[in-house]
């Protein structure tokens, strides 16, 4: 009796349908994400409806079928094909209520959200309310606290470096200083990776911003052009912002031409490198074995060369910052530049 009792247990827990959805900024890889939810589903006997516009699209009943056929030919293509917004309603108790009832009604078992912070959010309220969810981390900004890496960072960056060397290129051609602002709101790593790989003599990320001084920037900049340089490189996160500004006051400060760059958002777009492809394929691989197994509110991360889950609530209770050695090494290399 008791073996029946499980095997019926075991039916009635089974996932046959899941829901996917990107939320809030794009990044590359997340196509090939997508792809890896909707072929691992397959090969388990599980249908995959796919949610566009995230959250805002739930709220409005953007669901779709996704077979294997619809997810061909895209992971080499930057964005998302589910689209992406941002949903304000989320945040609120009764766009909640309202989001968990239409994934009952479309016999949803399960949604795999892939996004950042704030979508991990949303995700941790609908399991609140029911709704079995796991999540993937896609943000270029790389600032989910629970996980080594996050899909899209790696192209990000590399996109950020290519255009800094070519900045670097024609400011060496004027003895220009320039000043290239790249993403990263509230988290400089984007800056910080760049900052190190392109020889920058100056990055300011959001997490110094308070440290940062005029004064000792402008004579930098000056003593810089005494010992011969003809160029003067400042990495600068937007969370830090002013870069425009910046310019101006050095310039007004020490006679050198300034220039601003901000690099904006063509570091979102772009075909995502090959460790974008690949940690994007494993990952919404492993959002689908968990839920195959019977794991609920989970999220995916990549931690010490592994590929780990997490409680939601675990995983949005961590802190994360930047290494103090590497920004004390960023600091060192800029006099051997």
């Amino acid at each position: 009796m008791a073996d029946v009792i499980e095997r019926l247990e075991d039916i009635e827990n089974q996932v046959r349908t899941i829901g996917v959805l990107t939320s809030g900024g794009d990044a590359p890889g997340m196509n090939a994400a997508i792809r890896a939810v909707v072929r691992t589903a397959a090969a388990r006997d599980i249908k995959v409806r796919g949610i566009r516009r995230g959250y805002h699209g739930l709220m409005r009943e953007e669901i779709i079928e996704l077979t294997t056929r619809d997810v061909s030919d895209i992971i080499q293509r930057g964005g998302t094909i589910l689209q992406t917004a941002r949903c304000k309603s989320m945040r609120t108790k009764e766009g909640q209520l309202n989001a968990a009832a239409i994934c009952k009604k479309y016999n949803l078992d399960a949604v795999v959200v892939i996004g950042g912070d704030g979508s991990f959010r949303g995700a941790r309220d609908l399991s609140k309310l029911g709704v079995n969810v796991i999540c993937i981390p896609g943000t270029i900004d790389l600032d989910i606290t629970c996980t080594d890496y996050s899909i899209g960072f790696d192209t990000a960056v590399n996109t950020a470096m290519e255009a800094i060397d070519k900045i670097r290129d024609t400011s060496t051609s004027h003895d220009r200083c320039s000043i290239i602002e790249v993403m990263g709101r509230e988290a400089g790593y984007i800056a910080m990776w760049c900052g190190i790989a392109n020889g920058a003599e100056r990055i300011q990320i959001p997490e110094e911003r308070d440290n940062y001084n005029d004064e000792e920037l402008f004579q930098d900049v000056l003593n810089n052009k005494k010992r011969g340089k003809k160029n003067y490189i400042i990495v600068n996160a937007e969370g830090v912002g002013d870069s425009i500004d910046l310019a101006r006051r050095i310039e007004e400060a020490t006679g050198i031409e300034a220039r601003a760059t901000i690099l904006g958002h063509m570091q979102r777009g772009g075909s995502p490198t090959c460790k974008d492809r690949l940690y994007a394929s494993m990952m919404g691989a492993k959002a689908v074995e968990l839920l195959y197994e019977g794991k609920k509110n989970r999220v995916v991360a990549y931690k010490s060369a592994k590929y780990v889950d997490y409680d939601i609530d675990e995983a949005l209770s961590q802190t994360k910052t930047i290494s103090e050695h590497q920004y004390y090494v960023a600091k060192e290399l800029k006099y051997i530049n």
